[in-house]
């Protein structure tokens, strides 16, 4: 294993006040990235997608819980699967209480094309208590098919059963009362980083509006 060089506090210092100069540049270039991604245009979801959760079955504007935004988790799941993306699930395993989330209006799940039958099994396994929604019900009563759907844009990775496809990626989502709105969306590579409060935030069309440390408060500590 190759190990970083020995060196004197002094020279540290030099070369860590070098390396922060870089940081900064790119804390500066993210933010500027962050104001493209918040002005990026919207575009209406008609499509009347069915799911299936925990509570029966759920539209997609249901999956707001009442809440402006949504982010949603495309977590690959195949539908013949008895478990998980190991790569999908490292991502949820660090998203971590929703309260920080709804608490800026925000609301999260995954979904996966799986059905919510082997769902169920797998995520009591992981001790997950996110939403997670099934999408092949739509699937299987039509031609709706909510994860392909929101993949057709970007190159296929991973090739699936019935010559379908599935990629890692979060949607993020806008509601102006009943009218859904689609904003944004990330794959593979993209999601790198990902799972933080502020991570998720910033892929969304209001961002960190108020800023998050603005706010933040014990999880159980929340009135929302």
């Amino acid at each position: 294993m190759s190990l970083p060089d020995i060196v004197s506090r002094e020279q540290w210092r030099t070369a860590r006040e070098e390396l922060l100069r870089k940081e900064e540049a790119v804390r500066r270039a993210r933010e500027v990235l962050g104001e493209a991604r918040r002005r990026l245009p919207m575009v209406e979801v008609d499509a009347e997608y069915v799911f299936e959760g925990g509570d029966g079955k759920a539209t997609l504007l249901d999956l707001f819980e009442g809440r402006a935004q949504l982010v949603v988790h495309h977590f690959v799941f195949a539908p013949e699967s008895e478990s998980g993306c190991p790569c999908c699930s490292a991502l949820l395993d660090q998203v971590g209480d929703l309260a920080h989330l709804r608490a800026r209006n925000t609301s999260f799940a995954a979904v996966s094309r799986a059905p919510y039958t082997r769902i169920l099994p797998f995520k009591a396994r992981m001790g997950w208590v996110v939403p997670w929604y099934s999408s092949s019900y739509s699937a299987s009563h039509g031609e709706l098919d909510f994860n392909p759907d929101f993949n057709l844009d970007f190159e296929a990775t991973v090739e699936s059963d019935r010559g379908l496809v599935d990629r890692p990626g979060v949607s993020c989502f806008l509601r102006d009362h009943d009218r859904v709105f689609h904003t944004y969306s990330v794959y593979d590579d993209g999601l790198d980083g990902l799972g933080t409060l502020a991570g998720l935030l910033d892929l969304t069309a209001l961002g960190r509006s108020p800023a998050c440390g603005d706010r933040l408060r014990l999880h159980d500590e929340y009135d929302y």
